[in-house]
């Protein structure tokens, strides 16, 4: 197993909203390219109250790095913009923007196959950027896809989902508030593209365990996903 540094990184490019975050990779720099490969990227967000520092999207990106080359885990331009609270209404194309800045980034790096994704708001952002640009991303990781308000199972966030086409692995907690298994399997059905779902048994919608058990279920859930995107 490789040492993985993360480094603060940021990049500014006119007309685009800037990338913010930490990027992750192999210290020394070395990547998936050493093996005469091209490395892979994953371009990794949050939650709608969180940001890129959570533990699961560290571990996630860490995991990544090790075993396929650059992980960029950013804030969304609305977290750059504030530091707590949610989203703004109206903010959400200019966040999607963001996301496609950030994997501009990882390609500018060299990553040949980028997997774009996130937590809860920043996975369904992402999915909304791959119904618009189809070609934005080779895969997509999203964790606790937010199927629908809690209590609200009728205001279903799936109107884009036949339109997706870029193959796509689902990582998924059974006391999830925002969609139960059965709802999220049901959702899956309209997406055209290949999808896997991982269930991940007793954790809500932060897929945490608590206490000490927090981080091995994070390395759990990073290996179980990236085994899935076949990394």
């Amino acid at each position: 197993m490789s040492d993985v540094a993360a480094t603060p990184f940021q990049l500014e490019t006119p007309g685009q909203p800037a990338v913010r975050g930490f990027l992750h990779q192999p210290a020394g720099g070395g990547t998936g390219a050493a093996r005469g490969d091209a490395p892979a990227g994953l371009v990794l967000t949050h939650g709608a109250g969180g940001n890129c520092r959570a533990p699961l999207l560290v571990a996630v990106a860490r995991a990544f790095a090790e075993r396929a080359g650059l992980a960029l885990r950013c804030d969304l331009p609305y977290r750059q913009a504030r530091a707590t609270g949610p989203p703004g209404a109206g903010g959400a194309e200019r966040d999607r923007a963001g996301l496609a800045a950030a994997v501009a980034a990882l390609r500018g790096l060299g990553a040949a196959r980028v997997v774009l994704g996130g937590l809860s708001y920043g996975g369904r952002q992402s999915t909304v950027l791959a119904a618009e640009r189809p070609d934005i991303a080779d895969a997509l990781l999203l964790l606790s896809y937010p199927l629908h308000p809690p209590g609200k199972e009728r205001q279903l966030r799936t109107a884009h989902f036949p339109r997706l086409t870029t193959p796509a692995v689902f990582v998924h907690g059974t006391r999830d508030p925002f969609g139960t298994i059965e709802e999220l399997r049901a959702a899956l059905a309209l997406i055209p593209s290949p999808t896997e779902l991982l269930v991940v048994e007793g954790v809500g919608h932060d897929l945490s365990r608590r206490g000490a058990a927090a981080a091995g279920g994070h390395a759990d859930i990073a290996g179980r996903a990236l085994a899935a995107l076949q990394l």
